[in-house]
């Protein structure tokens, strides 16, 4: 089975970026989400995303593809910051619909909250909607006091029939130490996480490397 896509989200700063690129992640997602934790304002996130490209070039690698995140901002906003900060894909996070997507320049990176009572079905057909539509999807926990990420994970037999298509992230309560369990009990084709390789609220290089590489080995 081919290697898991592994994408690292909620970075604040260039050397966390570089810890990911450098342990194999292929996305890294940076929040430009007003009143989260992980928010960056445009000017400090396009910085960051500068620093981080040119600790690339110097390495020679060709590192890992960036990925704005937003959630209910205008379009507008949401092409300018792409353009500022030189995204390569943007991920939604709100109730954007089909003439939203239409006007965003970047492919897009859905993300799709699983509720207690959805069923499997109702799931697959959501994420098969995407997916033709030629847009990745983001599966992660819903929580009615967290539009965003929630860092707790959902029922995941629920992706069962899902997870292992190209495209796909698994993302909520993963960390270094079940990884491996996720990807292997559902072939996942992706992962995402963010406050998995925290401690203490900030990103930890060792946790992000430990879970890429855990991941990779899956």
């Amino acid at each position: 089975m081919p290697s898991p896509h592994v994408k690292i989200c909620g970075l604040r700063d260039a050397q966390n970026a570089q810890a990911a690129a450098l342990s194999g992640a292929d996305l890294v997602g940076f929040v430009f989400v007003e009143g989260v934790r992980r928010q960056l304002d445009p000017t400090t996130g396009a910085t960051i995303i500068a620093r981080f490209r040119n600790s690339l070039s110097e390495d020679s690698m060709p590192g890992p593809r960036v990925v704005g995140l937003f959630r209910n901002q205008s379009v507008e906003f949401v092409n300018r910051v792409a353009r500022m900060a030189g995204l390569d894909m943007v991920q939604l996070n709100g109730d954007e619909d089909d003439a939203y997507y239409a006007q965003v320049d970047l492919p897009i990176l859905r993300q799709v909250r699983v509720r207690p009572e959805t069923s499997p079905e109702d799931l697959g057909a959501e994420v098969r909607a995407h997916l033709e539509a030629g847009r990745m999807v983001l599966l992660d926990a819903y929580d009615p006091n967290s539009p965003g990420g929630t860092g707790k994970p959902f029922e995941w037999s629920k992706a069962a029939a899902v997870a292992s298509l190209e495209g796909v992230l698994l993302a909520g309560g993963l960390n270094p130490d079940n990884v491996v369990d996720a990807i292997q009990g559902l072939g996942a084709w992706g992962v995402d996480v963010s406050s998995g390789v925290e401690t203490d609220g900030d990103k930890d290089d060792v946790k992000i490397h430990d879970f890429v590489t855990e991941a990779l080995s899956a």
